[in-house]
């Protein structure tokens, strides 16, 4: 019987040298490198969508804004200059500004409708390519149609 425990312990010897030899560096290395892969894409991706939530949300304050600067006219028969103006006259509670952190700009009467309002975008200066305006084609409530 001794014999055979003996041999037993061999085999376990043997089956746990083979078996736990562990990770290599190298193993470690490229399985840190396939996770800074994946992070890195879906960094890509969350980059892009705040980019573009960041549009839709100047979008809808533009309509909202447009909404209020209608009651001033009604309330006042003037047109407001700015959105202090706004928030001076009661229509709004809180002085907006665009997800940029730039105040809104508004002409009354505008150039493209009764009311222009227009953002800076991205890039924070009015007149580029990246600005959003109250007379853009894309509206938020278009959208929803």
């Amino acid at each position: 019987m001794s014999t055979l425990v003996e041999t037993r312990k061999q085999a376990i010897r043997k089956a746990a040298s083979r078996g736990t030899r562990g990770m290599t560096l190298i193993e470690i290395l490229v399985v840190l490198a396939i996770i800074g892969l994946i992070m890195g894409g879906v960094a890509v991706v969350a980059s892009n969508a705040l980019g573009n939530a960041k549009v839709d949300t100047a979008k809808k304050d533009i309509v909202n804004l447009e909404t209020s600067i209608e009651m001033y006219q009604i309330q006042r028969n003037d047109c407001p200059k700015s959105v202090e103006d706004l928030k001076a006259a009661g229509i709004i509670k809180k002085v907006t500004k665009d997800p940029w952190g730039q105040p809104y700009e508004i002409k009354c009467p505008g150039e493209h409708g009764s009311v222009d309002i227009t953002s800076g975008g991205k890039d924070k200066t009015i007149g580029t390519e990246d600005d959003v305006n109250s007379w853009d084609e894309d509206k938020p409530e278009e959208e929803d149609k």
